[in-house]
C-alpha cells in the first residue's frame, strides 16, 4: 500500500484542526515577526544610511533627529519581531504536545484493534518504533512549516518585490537565482527520497532483529546461537550503514553546489549594484538594503535543503505508521452489531470452514453442538484443529464459511466486546503485563476490589507464593511475566479467569506448565471454576479429560468420534490410540 505525502498532511491536519485557532495564532505571529525584521526593517536601514551619507561629516540637528527617529523605528520593528516569535514559541509549546499525544493515542487504539494474525506477523519492537516515528514526524513537519517554510515564503516575496522596486534588472536576477536554487533542491530531495525510504525500512529491520533477539535471549543462550545472531545483526546493520552513508554523501555534494550558487549571486548583485550606483540609479542605502535582504534570503535558502531533507525523512517515518492506520482491521464489528444476549451459553458450530492465509483447510465443514453448562474436551493429534476452534470462537479470526452461534446468535453479528466479555480463557502459555501481580489478576475484572483479587488468587492456589514475595501483590512480574515460573504464571492466569467469572470457559492446555503437585492443587480450583459454565478444554492430561461430560475427537478438522472416556476406550479409534501412547509414557 502506497501512502502519499498528502495523506500524511491530511492526518496531521485532522489532529490539528481542533486547535486550529491556536495554529492560526502561531502562523500570524510568525508572519508579523518575520515581516517586521527582514522586510520592513531593511527599508529603514536604507533610509538611515542615505540620510547619514547626505549629511556628510557635519550633520545638522535635524539630520541627527531623523537618524534617531529611524533608529527608534528599527528598534520597534525588532521588538515586534521578538514579540511575534516569542508568542509563536509559547503557543507551539501548548499546541504540539497535545496533538502529539492525540496522534499517539490514535495509533495505539488502531494497533490494539488489529487482528491476532497482524500481531503474529509483526515485531512488537518495530511497531513501537513506528508509533514514536509518527509522533516525531508531526513535530518535525509542523516545525518546518511554521519556522522554515512560512518565513522563507515571506522573505522570498518581500525580497523580490523590494529589489524589483529599486532595480528591474536586479529583481529578475534575484528571482532567477531563487527559482534555480529552490528547483534544484526540490529535484535533489525527490531524487534522494527513495534512498531515505530504503534507509527507514532498513532501520525498522534492524530494530526488529534486535527486539527479536532480545526477546529470545534464553533460546540464544540455550542453543549457543551468539555467532548466528551477531552475523545476522551485523549484516543488516551494514546494509543500514551503506544506505545511510550514501544519503549523507549526496547531501554533502548538494551543500557544495549551494555554497557556490550563494557566493555567485552575492558577487553578481554587488557588481550590478556598483554599475547602477555609478550611473546614479542607486544610493549607498540601497547597498545596505540589498545586503540586508540577501543575508535574510540566503539564510533561509541555505537552510532550505535541510528543511526539505527533514521534511521528506519525516514523511517517510510517518508513512510507515499511516500504512498500518490505513490497513483495514481484519476482524471488526459489523455495522449495527448488537451485544450478545446470554441466557444458557449454548454453543453451536454449523458447517464451519476455516483456513489460515486461505491455504489448506484446518476445519472443513465442521459441526459441533455444545449444550448449556456442558463440559467438553477436544482431543486429537497435532494439527487436528483443537486450538483453532477456540481462536475462532473468540473471533481472533473470521471463518470463511458456516456459522458459530451462541444461544442462537451469530457471533459475526455481535460486538467483539460483548463476545469476549462472555468468554474466559486460560491459555497454554499465559502472557502477563510488566505490572504488579494485583493488576495482572485484576485484568480479569477491572472494577474488582483488592479483596476480590486476593480471594481469586486463593482459589487459584497462588496466594501462598505471592504472599512469600517481598512486595507481595505489588511485585512486578517482568515483561510477559518472565520473573515467574511457568506454573506460577499459569496459576495467575487461572486466578484472572476465576475473577472474570464468565459464563463460557476455555482451558487451552491450562495445566501443561504445572508439575504433578501443582496440578493436584489446581484441580480443585478448576473444578470450582467450571461450575455452572459451558466449558471447552484442550488437554493431554488424563486427569482433566476424564472429568469432562463429553470428549470430542478431532482429526483433520472434523469430528471423528465423541463420547465419554469409558465409551471411547471401549472402541477402537483415534482416542484409544492416543490413550495407549500416553499410557505408554510418550505424552505427559
Amino acid at each position: 500500500m502506497s501512502v502519499t505525502n498528502t495523506r500524511v498532511l491530511r492526518l496531521f491536519w485532522q489532529h490539528t484542526y481542533p486547535y486550529r485557532f491556536v495554529e492560526g495564532g502561531i502562523l500570524f505571529s510568525i508572519a508579523v515577526g518575520e515581516t517586521a525584521a527582514n522586510i520592513v526593517a531593511p527599508w529603514f536601514f536604507k533610509k538611515f544610511f542615505d540620510t547619514l551619507t547626505q549629511a556628510g561629516g557635519n550633520p545638522s540637528e535635524a539630520v541627527l533627529m531623523s537618524l534617531f527617529h529611524f533608529l527608534i523605528i528599527i528598534a520597534s520593528l525588532k521588538a515586534i519581531s521578538w514579540l511575534g516569535w516569542r508568542i509563536s514559541g509559547f503557543l507551539t509549546c501548548f499546541l504540539q504536545p497535545r496533538v502529539m499525544v492525540d496522534l499517539s493515542y490514535t495509533a495505539f487504539e488502531n494497533l490494539l484493534f488489529h487482528s491476532h494474525q497482524f500481531f503474529t506477523n509483526s515485531f512488537s519492537g518495530a511497531l513501537v518504533k513506528r508509533v514514536s516515528r509518527l509522533v516525531r514526524a508531526f513535530e518535525t513537519i509542523m516545525d518546518k512549516i511554521q519556522f522554515d517554510i512560512l518565513p522563507l515564503l515571506i522573505v522570498t516575496i518581500g525580497t523580490v518585490t523590494t529589489i524589483f522596486l529599486r532595480s528591474t534588472t536586479l529583481g529578475w536576477a534575484v528571482l532567477a537565482y531563487i527559482a534555480l536554487y529552490l528547483g534544484a533542491n526540490l529535484w535533489y530531495v525527490q531524487m534522494r527520497m527513495r534512498f531515505v525510504v530504503q534507509r527507514a525500512a532498513k532501520d525498522s529491520e534492524v530494530t526488529g532483529i534486535l527486539a527479536d533477539a532480545l526477546s529470545n535471549s534464553h533460546t540464544i543462550q540455550q542453543f549457543n546461537g551468539y555467532r548466528q545472531e551477531f552475523r545476522l545483526f551485523r549484516k543488516v546493520s551494514e546494509e543500514w550503514r551503506s544506505i545511510t552513508a550514501l544519503t549523507w554523501r549526496m547531501n554533502e555534494w548538494n551543500m557544495a553546489i549551494q555554497a557556490a550558487l550563494t557566493t555567485s549571486i552575492e558577487i553578481v548583485i554587488i557588481y550590478v549594484s556598483l554599475r547602477h550606483w555609478q550611473q546614479g540609479l542607486l544610493t549607498i542605502g540601497d547597498f545596505v538594503l540589498f545586503q540586508g535582504l540577501l543575508i535574510a534570503i540566503n539564510g533561509k535558502l541555505w537552510n532550505f535543503s535541510k528543511v526539505l531533507k527533514g521534511f521528506y525523512e519525516a514523511f517517510a517515518d510517518a508513512q510507515e505508521m499511516i500504512e498500518i492506520l490505513d490497513t483495514p482491521h481484519e476482524v471488526k464489528d459489523k455495522r449495527r452489531a448488537k451485544n450478545l444476549q446470554l441466557k444458557k451459553a449454548k454453543i453451536s458450530f454449523q458447517n464451519v470452514t476455516f483456513s489460515y492465509h486461505h491455504l489448506k483447510h484446518i476445519l472443513d465443514q465442521f459441526n459441533l453442538e455444545i449444550r448449556p453448562h456442558e463440559k467438553i474436551a477436544l482431543v486429537g493429534p497435532s494439527g487436528a484443529g483443537k486450538s483453532t476452534i477456540t481462536k475462532i470462537l473468540f473471533r481472533f479470526f473470521d471463518i470463511q464459511e458456516g456459522k458459530i452461534l451462541i444461544d442462537g446468535q451469530d457471533i459475526s453479528a455481535i460486538t467483539l466486546e460483548s463476545l469476549r466479555n462472555a468468554i474466559a480463557l486460560v491459555p497454554q502459555e499465559p502472557s502477563l503485563f510488566h505490572r504488579s501481580l494485583m493488576n495482572n489478576i485484576r485484568y480479569g475484572r477491572l472494577e474488582a476490589t483488592d479483596e476480590e483479587v486476593i480471594d481469586a488468587a486463593k482459589r487459584a492456589r497462588c496466594h501462598e507464593f505471592i504472599s512469600s514475595l517481598p512486595l507481595g501483590y505489588d511485585t512486578f512480574v517482568g515483561e510477559r511475566g518472565v520473573k515467574l515460573s511457568g506454573g506460577e504464571r499459569q496459576r495467575v492466569a487461572i486466578a484472572r479467569a476465576i475473577l472474570k467469572n464468565a459464563p463460557i470457559l476455555v482451558l487451552d492446555e491450562a495445566t501443561s506448565s504445572l508439575d504433578s503437585a501443582s496440578e493436584y492443587l489446581i484441580q480443585e480450583a478448576l473444578h470450582e471454576l467450571m461450575k455452572q459454565k459451558t466449558v471447552i478444554v484442550i488437554a493431554h492430561r488424563l486427569s482433566t479429560i476424564m472429568q469432562m461430560d463429553r470428549i470430542i475427537v478431532l482429526q483433520e478438522g472434523k469430528v471423528v468420534d465423541t463420547g465419554t472416556h469409558k465409551e471411547l476406550l471401549a472402541r477402537t479409534g483415534v482416542y484409544k490410540t492416543l490413550w495407549d501412547i500416553q499410557a505408554g509414557g510418550f505424552l505427559p
